[in-house]
């Protein structure tokens, strides 16, 4: 059952969550999803040279890591360095890793990502490399929702409940279909008008995962749905708990002109 447990009065005591439907694919609280990202977030990994790719992979298929010799002037600049302890679990086009698997991976010489382009998104699953490592927009929130398969932009709402913007809290997500994909973490402002969430393929970090803020009402303007994930526990009324320590929020990059993500 997914569910807090309450602690003595007086010490901070938590509201008991209400479980999500026991039919979800999997079971998941705010704090475990938000945890998730922001494992991803803080990776500490170490590539070498033979993790750079920059062609086609041995099936034909070409990749583009997001390391610092990337930086064609059509995209954005890549951003690790081999020999280096990098963090952040880079972007990979249709990567579903889990942590351990990335790292396997690396330490195997596969490629240490491959950002996305106009030719991968027409070619879709035929753009995916499977000598490459790291995660998508919908990979990261897929993990981050404990699926145990990965689903994309378009299969994410057949999992959720649409809801209203008013009603949007830690742990949903705003969804364009055949777009992007964000984990909301909460309201970075008291008015409600500007929203933390977690993302990869996005500003101003595209080819990692990472924290940012960002005003709500121009991502809903971009075409953001929000979702309420069917399996996310929830509290039984809205009382604006706070899921991120101030630590956290703190390092959030803000994002004043938000994108759908993944040029």
């Amino acid at each position: 059952m997914a569910c807090t447990t309450p602690k003595p009065p007086g010490k901070n005591a938590e509201t008991i969550l209400v479980p999500g439907d026991p039919d979800a694919p999997s079971q998941i609280t705010p704090t475990e999803a938000l945890s998730i990202a922001e494992s991803y977030a803080k990776h500490s990994w170490r590539p070498f040279a033979r993790n750079i790719l920059h062609g086609p992979d041995k099936a034909g298929v070409l990749v583009n890591t997001p390391d610092a010799t990337f930086n064609d002037e059509k995209q954005r600049a890549g951003w690790w360095l081999p020999g280096e302890m990098n963090q952040g679990v880079p972007y990979k086009w249709g990567g579903f890793d889990a942590l351990a698997d990335f790292d396997q991976g690396v330490s195997e010489g596969h490629a240490a990502g491959d950002v996305s382009s106009p030719a991968k998104r027409i070619a879709d699953n035929g753009g995916v490399s499977a000598h490459a490592a790291g995660v998508d927009c919908s990979g990261l929130i897929s993990r981050c929702l404990k699926l145990p398969t990965v689903h994309d932009t378009t299969q994410l709402p057949s999992v959720c409940t649409p809801i209203a913007v008013s009603e949007l809290r830690p742990g949903d997500l705003l969804n364009i279909p055949r777009g992007h994909v964000v984990l909301c973490a909460g309201w970075a402002r008291p008015d409600r008008t500007w929203v933390y969430y977690y993302e990869t393929g996005g500003p101003p970090d595209y080819w990692k995962p990472g924290l940012k803020e960002a005003p709500l009402a121009s991502m809903i303007d971009l075409g953001y749905k929000p979702l309420r994930y069917r399996g996310m526990a929830r509290e039984p009324g809205v009382s604006g708990k706070e899921v991120l320590t101030r630590g956290i929020r703190a390092k959030s990059a803000v994002v004043t002109e938000p994108v759908i993500g993944e040029p």
